[in-house]
Formats: C-alpha cells, sequence, structure tokens
C-alpha cells in the first residue's frame, strides 16, 4: 500500500498501537464465546456466532507472535470481510476511527521476513506513538 486509507480502525495488542483500513471492518464486537475447532492451527482460536452467521476467530496476538493473552481475558473482536466470508480478528482492545494526518505515514520497505512484510501496510506516527496498519486481506490469508 503506498497511499494511506483516510480512516483507520484503531486498538491494541499487548499494550502495541495497530491499525486496520475502516474500508475493511464490517463491525467491532465486545467479548462473544468461541467454540475451539479440533486440530485448527494455534492461531484459529475457533469459531463464533455472529448474528446467525458461523464466523472463524482468529487470535492476532498468536499471528503476529506476541504473547498470548490471559486465560480470564476477554478480547473484542475486529470484524473484517474477507474472499471467504467474515473473519473476526480478536484483539485486546478497540480504540476509535480516526482520521490520520498523511504527513505521519510510512510505508514499510523493507522487514526481514517476507511473511511479515505483506502484513504490515505502514505506521503512523502519532503523539501516543508508531500505529503500525495491518493489511486485513494479508492476516486472513495468512490463516488459511
Amino acid at each position: 500500500m503506498s497511499a494511506p486509507p483516510s480512516q483507520v480502525c484503531t486498538f491494541t495488542l499487548h499494550e502495541r498501537l495497530f491499525a486496520l483500513d475502516v474500508a475493511g471492518v464490517r463491525s467491532v464486537l465486545p467479548w462473544q464465546p468461541v467454540r475451539r475447532v479440533p486440530r485448527a492451527p494455534e492461531m484459529i482460536e475457533g469459531l463464533m456466532n455472529l448474528r446467525g452467521e458461523i464466523v472463524m476467530a482468529v487470535d492476532l496476538r498468536v499471528a503476529l507472535g506476541l504473547p498470548k493473552r490471559e486465560a480470564d481475558a476477554r478480547p473484542m473482536s475486529v470484524v473484517v470481510a474477507s474472499a471467504g466470508g467474515l473473519v473476526g480478528l480478536l484483539v485486546d482492545r478497540v480504540g476509535d476511527v480516526e482520521e490520520p494526518d498523511p504527513e505521519s505515514w510510512e510505508p514499510i520497505t523493507a522487514l526481514p521476513v517476507q511473511r511479515d512484510q505483506a502484513l504490515i501496510a505502514g505506521a503512523f506516527k502519532t503523539p501516543e506513538g508508531l500505529v503500525l496498519l495491518l493489511d486485513s486481506a494479508a492476516l486472513v490469508a495468512l490463516c488459511s
């Protein structure tokens, strides 16, 4: 992604700031029970019921190599659209919809691991710190 999105949905994982392009976000949900799927990869937390539709729940902490959350923690879901349907991305806390300053945008040009480069589209500099913009399509593809 060479140009920044005009609006982003911010969230935290392990006290780090992240964002997704609002164009791909369908809804934000409080914690809901998730049914574990036998033999699913560790990053697939399971399945959840989203208003009658069964949605895969992906633990973004695991997908991004961050420490697992406490067993009693209740993550929120950022639901994104994918080619295969909706996917719930489990995050610690959801922030706000923001309109980042395009001047603060920095594309990511090189990361040590090619897979990681596809996941991170760029970064915004904010007073709170650096906000990494994740590519929701690349995240969902990682789980396929």
